[in-house]
């Protein structure tokens, strides 16, 4: 009888205007509401702010230190990629690569001359000047022999210092030969070899810097800074110009540690501008912070969210911005109002259906929420009606709130 009782202070809640007020026994007003499931979609989305940047930048340098000799662009300036933008003195450069080929010139040749110090002409002549030393002691050697025959002691002595002469022009000639035909010093060709390889770098280096003397554009984008002047003194590594790309912009945002976890790259996000009401962007994560930022004692993550500027967008760098992430999106799925939901003593979600005059306790099973709606995936279908209470507590005045 006690549920009855119930169904009926329900019904007649109900009855009298679907959101009419009902006496709650503790004094607190209670309003019931009733609602159909039906189908829609349902997008699941985390909130954040933050500031307007450009995922494509660049600042440009020279690859040497020098003279400013041109500027060909100023601040506000459009550039095409490949666009020639600044330009040193290249005449200390030039110099340069000019010595160092001269230095690796050198170099090489000394290598070659270790390596193979003689020509091929040079080697036959000595080959000949021992064969003709040879012929020439096999000659003075037979002069002697008939000295001998002829028994004068003075013809004799005199062959004796030709064969001797002879014998002395062929060991030269031999050493000669063996000296030029010998492999060279080991040691001494990796000392050349080395110093070669150190000219190919300097060589190498020299074109670098006189390469890098000219600055073009990497990207078609805007020239935002100008940092030089021509006629400037400049070292190396110091910025020139600063190049963005404006159509191609980024959301810096900063997501609470709570819902970090829930975003990942390639999501999509809908960016709203503070400055720009009216507008509204589509964009994607590109990348999540793994590093915290603690900023008053909260914790947060940078997300990096990129998206296309429209051509005539008065869309700014520097802008404030909100963003909402989206991490789940559904379409055609079973909505219920957040509310309309509630727990039995397991924790299981129910709902209230209401049937002809009849309401009863279903059980069901939920997907993802915004918060306001949630998804059904089992224990409701579309049409069904499903009512709920709330409840304001009375003040002594007799008010309600």
């Amino acid at each position: 009888m006690r549920s009855w009782r119930i169904i009926g202070v329900l019904l007649l809640c109900l009855v009298l205007a679907g959101t009419a007020a009902c006496a709650g026994g503790d004094g607190d007003e209670v309003s019931w509401h009733e609602t159909e499931v039906v189908l829609g979609d349902l997008t699941d989305s985390i909130s954040a702010s933050g500031i307007i940047g450009v995922s494509n930048e660049v600042n440009l340098t020279f690859g040497s230190g020098g003279k400013v000799d041109k500027l060909y662009v100023e601040e506000g300036d459009e550039v095409t990629k490949d666009d020639v933008l600044a330009r040193l003195d290249t005449g200390p450069l030039e110099l340069a690569l000019t010595q160092a080929q001269a230095a690796l010139a050198q170099a090489e040749y000394n290598l070659e001359k270790t390596e193979d110090p003689y020509t091929k002409k040079e080697i036959r002549d000595a080959k000949h000047d021992v064969y003709d030393a040879e012929d020439y002691l096999d000659y003075t050697k037979a002069m002697l022999s008939q000295a001998y025959l002829g028994g004068d002691p003075i013809v004799i002595s005199q062959w004796e210092a030709e064969v001797y002469l002879a014998q002395i022009n062929l060991d030269i000639a031999e050493d000669i030969l063996d000296a030029m035909e010998s492999d060279p010093d080991d040691d001494e060709i990796e000392i050349l070899e080395m110093q070669v390889e150190t000219a190919e770098r300097a060589l190498a280096e020299a074109q670098k810097q006189l390469d890098e003397a000219t600055i073009t554009a990497p990207f078609d984008g805007l020239v935002a800074g100008v940092y030089v002047e021509e006629e400037d003194i400049i070292s190396v590594a110091i910025p020139i110009l600063y190049l963005i790309n404006p159509s191609s912009m980024e959301l810096n945002a900063e997501v609470d540690e709570i819902d970090i976890p829930d975003v990942k790259p390639g999501q999509g996000a809908i960016i709203e501008v503070d400055a720009l009401p009216d507008e509204q962007f589509d964009g994607e994560v590109t990348s999540v912070g793994s590093l915290p930022i603690v900023e008053a004692g909260l914790v947060i993550y940078e997300v990096k969210i990129s998206f296309d500027t429209p051509e005539g967008s008065e869309l700014k760098v520097g802008m404030s911005a909100t963003t909402d992430i989206i991490i789940h999106q559904k379409s055609d799925v079973l909505l219920v109002p957040e509310r309309a939901i509630t727990q039995d003593n397991q924790g299981n979600d129910k709902v209230l259906v209401k049937i002809d005059d009849d309401i009863e306790e279903r059980s069901v099973v939920v997907g993802i929420s915004d918060d306001y709606q949630t998804e059904i995936t089992s224990g409701l279908e579309e049409g069904d009606v499903v009512v709920w209470q709330t409840k304001a507590k009375a003040t002594e005045s007799g008010g309600f709130f």
